[in-house]
């Protein structure tokens, strides 16, 4: 048995795991560090920080499939015109996702340390980044929203109408950023049920609101596609709002102070910008992955929208939760310097996750036909449907325990890792292998299925391996003594 010396990285992430080959050596490893009574103490707390995150992204998802349902009400140009816009409006979202997740990582560690200043600094800075950070896109819609929109191939008509909602859309940029920045810092103290009210309420006017100014229900003005974008935008206004007031006032753990830790704003940029640069690239690859389908023919990649959404609907919000909570549990262990209980409490975190999605996953594959009907009934999509959907179903728990070992990652301050397993997946893995193995070798769709599995597989062993071989709890401790928040 001889250790093997494996590097990845040079400059962006550098590490070094040492693998000893013995067969179950590594699961061995994980099950050692198990006990029941502990394990189901874990997963209590876990579930119970978990549901409220599940609850607020399951109105989340309602939201986003009214808008869709409402804006088809009115014309095929207008449903084009908000899924164009909704790739754009998928730039601020990866940069309030990825502050978010150097917030939620400072916050839950100086919970754990009870650093209550420190914690109130990062949150308060955090926001502000958000604010600034989205300041760009209120003037990008305004001057450019329907140039942009053209960009992207639409016809004059779409392009004014997806330039119209995208304006309204970016003008609440940074209140989209406050959103996801000020929910991601009260879940890092524990706190995940003032996220969930406030992002229930304002989802659920949301999903009133474009149904009624959008189609002019109750007397209401009907005003088509602006009135769907007012919506969204007055929600996101609305949750900023409540989550800011939240932690103005004494609802919340944590609060907003005058800002002047120049070492945290810095740790806060460290911690999120592997995380915003994680966003862009899943982003980017979809790109000229939906390409590769289409050549494929266009009921390829209809199947393939139909099965990752059904996917998406049915485990998105549980695998959301337990991030989240993974997040929370770890960063606070460490903070705490109990970095044993870290590492305890991210392991059994990941098992209820591969437990719970990895059932529904299979759920998923023995009933894809019954679900896919439920989606479509086009005789040419239905099959590659099924095939997606069957393929999700089998790697669901890759996919969940990625998930969850990167929130457990993201929780430790090592967002490097996470982004590593993310750009060789998707680019290597499932780009690469698509070609490979549906051009080069002539497999067509087959092709495809194999490389969506393989590159979960692939994300999963290497959060695996980053979370059992890498000092990222002596990265946490060292950040939190430079910030000064070492609970000794």
């Amino acid at each position: 048995m001889v250790p093997v010396p494996i590097r990845f990285g040079s400059g962006l992430v550098r590490f070094r795991f040492r693998f000893r080959f013995r067969h179950g050596e590594l699961w061995a490893a994980a099950v050692d560090h198990m006990d029941g009574s502990r394990l189901l103490g874990v997963w209590r707390r876990v579930l119970g920080l978990s549901w409220p995150v599940v609850t607020e992204q399951t109105f989340r998802t309602a939201m986003r499939t009214t808008d869709i349902v409402v804006t088809a009400q009115f014309s095929p140009a207008a449903v084009v015109a908000i899924g164009l816009a909704d790739l754009y409006a998928r730039i601020p979202l990866r940069i309030g996702l990825g502050l978010g997740g150097g917030a939620i990582a400072l916050s839950s560690q100086d919970t754990g340390a009870e650093a209550v200043a420190n914690r109130d600094e990062a949150v308060t800075q955090a926001v502000l980044m958000g604010i600034l950070a989205g300041i760009p896109f209120v003037l990008i819609g305004a001057l450019f929203g329907r140039e942009i929109i053209a960009l992207l191939g639409a016809a004059p008509d779409t392009a004014r109408l997806g330039g119209t909602y995208l304006a309204i859309i970016f003008a609440t940029a940074p209140a989209r950023h406050v959103a996801l920045i000020g929910a991601r810092s009260l879940q890092g103290t524990g706190d995940t049920r003032t996220p969930m009210y406030v992002n229930v309420l304002s989802n659920g006017l949301n999903i009133s609101g474009s149904a009624v100014f959008g189609l002019g229900l109750f007397g209401a003005p009907e005003l088509g596609i602006v009135g769907v974008g007012a919506a969204t935008a007055a929600g996101n206004v609305l949750t900023a709002s409540l989550l800011l007031l939240a932690m103005w006032t004494d609802w919340s753990g944590a609060s907003l102070v005058w800002p002047q830790d120049l070492v945290i704003a810095r740790q806060l940029v460290r911690v999120s910008t592997p995380r915003v640069v994680e966003g862009f690239a899943a982003t980017t690859a979809e790109f000229p992955f939906n390409a590769l389908l289409l050549g494929f023919g266009t009921p390829v990649n209809a199947g393939f929208q139909i099965g990752r959404r059904m996917y998406q609907q049915v485990t998105g919000p549980l695998s959301r939760g337990f991030n989240v909570a993974s997040s929370v549990v770890v960063g606070q262990a460490l903070g705490d310097g109990d970095a044993d209980r870290a590492l305890f409490e991210g392991y059994a975190t990941t098992g209820l996750g591969l437990l719970t999605v990895g059932l529904i996953g299979l759920a998923l594959v023995g009933f894809a036909d019954s679900f896919v009907s439920l989606f479509t009934d086009d005789s040419a999509a239905v099959p590659y449907a099924v095939g997606f959907a069957r393929v999700y179903g089998l790697t669901a728990v890759f996919l969940v325990g990625y998930v969850v070992l990167s929130g457990a990652l993201q929780g430790a301050s090592e967002t490097r890792i996470p982004l590593v397993a993310r750009l060789s997946g998707v680019f290597g893995v499932l780009l690469g292998g698509t070609y490979l193995l549906g051009v080069v070798l002539d497999m067509g769709v087959a092709g495809a299925y194999w490389a969506v599995a393989l590159h979960y597989v692939w994300m999963a062993l290497i959060a695996l391996a980053g979370f059992r071989y890498t000092g990222w709890a002596e990265r946490a401790a060292d950040m939190m003594a430079e910030r000064g928040s070492s609970s000794g």
